[in-house]
Order: structure tokens, then C-alpha cells, then sequence
């Protein structure tokens, strides 16, 4: 009778294993499969002692009973420290484990040496076989242990049901019912039946609510439910290599995006020019380099990859390297379609900001040339300014001594037109006097050109473009300064007048003396010519005079085309 209780609750423990090994994964604490692997051993060390005829065989089925009893609690507790995410030193674990082998090593003396059990006498009972036995003094050390690890894992239970959140309290709960039970089996567990064990009944009840918790904490561990839910989608590859680049192993997705993996053998090196190593070792050499160089794609069969790259651990210890793989085909796909969107929209806006530009352009000009139309002593004149501009700067960007950009070359031909504004502020009745000015009249015409930086400044103060707005603003203002001091309107000298007021004063004075006016004939390309070289030094910077040599045949062939045109 007493054989069959214990073979029932032995036929239930391995069932139980069973559905344990059945649930088990390989990322489960190694404590959760000690535990199922140790409580069917003492079940059948139960069935033993039912069984045993003398005192040998009950002696020898005690010690494999105790194997439960020395170690069931140590695991129990290191599963509730696991559970709880409490994380304890290998060498508190090592003593721990040490401790109770200690405690067994003990149990295996009994019937040698009086340490476990003093004496023990076998006695035959109503129901079946038990020992009459006296405890030794590592009996006694022994129920201090479980009582120990009991205290310490029910400390850490309540301790973790006040204050960690990222524990479920349903396992708590399970966790403080299982070490309840299991240590109320050692002192409450002897029915009042001589023989009659109710601790393998506590076993048994453990190993249920264990599984229950296993079940529970499988489904909270986040990173567990992450990694299988990846391997099942199977949309998510995974591939690894150790710190020597040799092969470790790689997901069934990794092996479809990377059908190259399936020709390598698991522990052999990858070779650095035959795919996939052509590929993997280079990005794993720009990774180790920087670390924050962990993604590269891989185009294969009209499909875009990403390549996630990861350092690979075996727990503390960097083991190699890790490839996530993922299908960012429409992702690349989506981007490369708001690339073109954006790259049409950026050539529209820039054509339209072209045209905006023409227009302000062609509205700066029109502005000049409504300007010009008041002063009878010229005609033309901006247009023809505007064009020794472009003469003079091809010449000058030849050699280009003065270190100009491509950019102020455009500028100033572009700002050419506007030097004269100033001149919408100047009396008719000056500004179209046929004859030269009395001193007075030339005082007022010279305000011309402050006040045409003035209105330069306020056309322009908007704009973006402060670059072509100073200038602009520059050439209106300092284009009738001379390089020896003697131009107005503040007489700047040498080196202080702007760049472009120094090339534009060549122009304007160029295009005064070739050209006709109501109170003068145009003057030879000759006379002209001469005294623009006597102004080199006095008038003009001496700089300027080989570009202004090398640009007159230009300047001259423009002005005779001007001329025939009419």
C-alpha cells in the first residue's frame, strides 16, 4: 500500500517533468531545471525505502531521498532570487552549492559515522518499513540551512512584492505558497502513520506551482518573448560570428536573405574575398573602429537590407559578433520616393525662386533705366556700364590677384545697373542741364551717390542675399572715389574704397569719355585711352590698369558694334 502511494506521486512528478521539458527554453535559469530533475530522483528514492527489507536498503533509499532534501531548497531559493531579478556573485553561488554538498556528503555517512544520524534501527510498521533513528549534530545543521534559505527567500518575496514593479505579484504570490509548502514538509511532514512520508505530497504540489510560475514569468520576461517572437515571425534574420570571424550560426531567415551562409560550415572562417565574408568583415572592421557604425544595408534580388550589427555576449564576456537582418525594402523604397518628391520640389522652388529673382532683377534694371531716362547727358549708359563690367572681370578673373570669388563676380556685374540710382534725387533742372556745372549745381549732383546708397540699401534690406546687397550698396556709393583721395562723397583713399567701386569707377568713366553727351562729343577710343592710363595711380588703382590694358580691344570692338547698331 505504502508502495503504490509513493509510485503514484512518483508517475505524477515525472509527469510533470515532463510537461516541464516540454515548456523549457533555453534562455530558463539552469536552478528551474535542477529542481524538476531533482524531485523525481528523491520520489524514487521514496519508493526504495517502501520497498526496503533491511536496514542497508532503507539506509541507502534515505540517501537518495536527502538528495531532495540538501538541495531542493538551495534551488528554490536561487530560482526566487533569478525570478525576483536579483542577481547574485558566482562566488556566493559557488559557496551556497558548496554549503549544501557539504550538508550531503554528511547524509552519505549515515550507517559509518555518527555525524547525520547518531544510530538508526530498522522497524517494520502496519503499513511498511521506516528507521527508528537518534539525529547527529549535522542534522541539526541541516534544518538550519533550509530554515536559512526559507528566511532568505521569503525576505526576498516580501521584499520584492513592496518594492520591485517589474516583478508580477501573481509569481510572488506562487513563490511564497511553493517555499511554504516545501519547508513545511520537513517539519510537519510525517503523518501519524509510522513510515507514512507526506513530504513527497508537498514535492509534488512544488513542482505544479513551479510550473505555473515558469509559465507566468516566461510570458513577463520581455526579452525572451522578443527573441521567440522573431524567430517565429521569421521576417527577422540572425546571424553571428565569433571575435576570429568563425561562423556560429544563424537563423532560417538569416539563411534566406543570405543564401551565401548556408555553403559555411558552423566553426570555420569566414574568408574575407568570397561572400558572405567579402561582405560581414568589412562592416565588422568599420564597427570595431566606432561602434556607432552599426548599420549597413545589403541589396540582394530587388530587396534592400538592413544590417543591425551587435556586439556578441556569453553572459559578462564579449564573444563576437551579431547581425540582425531586417527587409527594409519599402522602407528604402519610401524614402527614395520623398528623396525624388523633395528633389522636384527643391527644382521647383529653385526655378521659381529663379524666375523671382529675374523679375526683381529685371524690376532693379527697369528702375535704372527709368532713372537714366531723366538725365539728358546720357543714354545707355547703364546698359553699356554693365557690359565693361563683364569685360573688365574676365580679364581680372584670368589672373584673379585680388583672391575674388565666382560669386562677387557675378554680384557685380549684376549690381552694375544700380550704381546710378542715386541720381532720382538730383533736380531736373540740374541733372538735364546741357552745359557744365556751376559750383553749386555740382555740389548737388554729387549727393547722387550717398543717396543712391541710401535707396540701394532700403530696395535690398530685405533680401537674403547680403552678400550682392553690400555690394551693390558699395559700388552706388564709392564708385566716384579716387585712389589718391581726391573723389567724393567721402574722399576715400587707396585700399579704403571697396574693390567694386574701384573696377566700377573704370566703367563709368570709360563709358563717359567714348560716348556722346549733350555738352560734348564722344572722344576717340585713342584720347580716351590715354586718359584713363594717365588716372592709373591718381584716379584709378594702378592694379586694375593691365586687366583695363588687356580688356580694351573688347571694350573698343563693343563700343564700334554700339555704335553701327545705332
Amino acid at each position: 500500500m505504502l508502495f503504490g502511494f509513493y509510485l503514484t506521486l512518483f508517475s505524477i512528478s515525472i509527469i510533470l517533468t515532463m510537461i516541464y521539458a516540454v515548456m523549457w527554453h533555453k534562455h530558463f535559469s539552469v536552478h528551474f531545471s535542477l529542481i524538476f530533475a531533482i524531485i523525481p530522483i528523491a520520489m524514487l528514492g521514496y519508493m526504495f525505502y517502501a520497498q526496503a527489507d533491511d536496514l542497508t536498503s532503507a539506509v541507502t533509499a534515505i540517501k537518495i531521498i536527502y538528495l531532495g532534501g540538501c538541495f531542493l531548497q538551495l534551488f528554490l531559493m536561487l530560482s526566487v532570487f533569478r525570478v525576483c531579478n536579483i542577481e547574485l556573485k558566482k562566488s556566493v553561488t559557488v559557496s551556497l552549492i558548496g554549503c549544501s554538498l557539504l550538508l550531503y556528503l554528511s547524509v552519505l555517512t549515515i550507517g559509518y559515522y555518527p555525524l547525520f544520524y547518531k544510530t538508526v534501527t530498522f522497524k517494520m510498521g502496519p503499513l511498511g518499513p521506516y528507521l527508528a533513528k537518534e539525529y547527529g549534530f549535522m542534522h541539526t545543521l541541516f534544518l538550519v540551512v533550509v530554515v536559512m534559505y526559507f528566511l532568505y527567500s521569503i525576505s526576498t518575496i516580501v521584499f520584492s512584492y513592496y518594492n520591485k514593479p517589474d516583478v508580477s505579484n501573481t509569481i510572488i504570490v506562487l513563490l511564497c505558497v511553493t517555499e511554504i509548502i516545501t519547508v513545511l514538509s520537513y517539519f510537519a511532514g510525517r503523518s501519524m502513520l509510522p513510515g507514512v512520508e507526506l513530504t513527497p505530497v508537498a514535492y509534488v504540489i512544488s513542482q505544479a506551482l513551479f510550473l505555473l510560475v515558469i509559465r507566468r514569468m516566461s510570458l513577463y520576461d520581455v526579452s525572451d518573448t522578443a527573441i521567440d517572437s522573431i524567430e517565429q515571425t521569421g521576417d527577422t534574420g540572425i546571424l553571428a560570428v565569433d571575435s576570429d570571424y568563425r561562423y556560429i550560426g544563424s537563423n532560417e531567415a538569416a539563411r534566406a536573405m543570405v543564401p551565401d551562409i548556408c555553403n559555411v560550415k558552423v566553426d570555420s572562417v569566414l574568408d574575407p574575398k568570397v561572400e558572405p565574408g567579402s561582405i560581414l568583415i568589412p562592416w565588422i572592421e568599420t564597427f570595431k573602429k566606432d561602434e556607432n557604425n552599426d548599420k549597413f544595408y545589403m541589396k540582394r534580388d530587388n530587396k534592400t537590407y538592413l544590417m543591425d550589427i551587435n556586439l556578441l555576449y556569453n553572459g559578462e564576456k564579449k564573444r563576437g559578433y551579431q547581425f540582425i537582418i531586417t527587409d527594409d525594402t519599402k522602407n528604402q523604397e519610401y524614402i527614395a520616393l520623398i528623396n525624388n518628391y523633395n528633389s522636384n520640389l527643391k527644382r521647383e522652388v529653385e526655378e521659381k525662386t529663379a524666375h523671382i529673382k529675374e523679375m526683381s532683377d529685371r524690376l532693379i534694371l527697369d528702375m535704372a533705366i527709368m532713372v537714366e531716362s531723366r538725365d539728358n547727358s546720357t543714354g545707355g549708359h547703364i546698359r553699356r556700364t554693365a557690359e565693361c563690367m563683364r569685360i573688365l572681370m574676365d580679364e581680372i578673373m584670368k589672373d584673379n590677384p585680388f583672391g575674388l570669388s565666382k560669386e562677387f563676380c557675378k554680384n557685380i556685374i549684376k549690381a552694375a545697373p544700380m550704381h546710378d540710382l542715386g541720381k532720382i534725387a538730383v533736380d531736373d533742372v540740374i541733372l538735364r542741364k546741357p552745359g557744365r556745372f556751376t559750383p553749386e549745381e555740382f555740389e548737388e549732383m554729387k549727393k547722387h551717390a550717398a543717396e543712391g546708397a541710401r535707396i540701394v540699401h532700403e530696395i535690398l534690406k530685405d533680401t537674403d542675399d547680403g552678400y550682392f546687397h553690400q555690394i551693390a550698396e558699395n559700388m552706388a556709393h564709392y564708385h566716384h572715389e579716387r585712389w589718391d583721395g581726391s573723389g567724393y562723397p567721402e574722399g576715400l583713399k587707396g585700399l579704403n574704397i571697396p574693390i567694386e567701386a574701384r573696377i566700377m569707377a573704370i566703367a563709368d568713366v570709360y563709358d563717359a569719355l567714348v560716348s556722346k553727351r549733350v555738352y560734348k562729343e564722344k572722344m576717340s577710343f585713342e584720347k580716351a585711352d590715354a586718359i584713363i592710363m594717365e588716372g592709373m595711380g591718381k584716379h584709378f588703382d594702378k592694379k586694375l590698369e593691365p586687366y583695363y590694358v588687356s580688356a580694351r580691344p573688347r571694350l573698343e570692338a563693343y563700343y564700334t558694334e554700339q555704335e553701327n547698331n545705332g
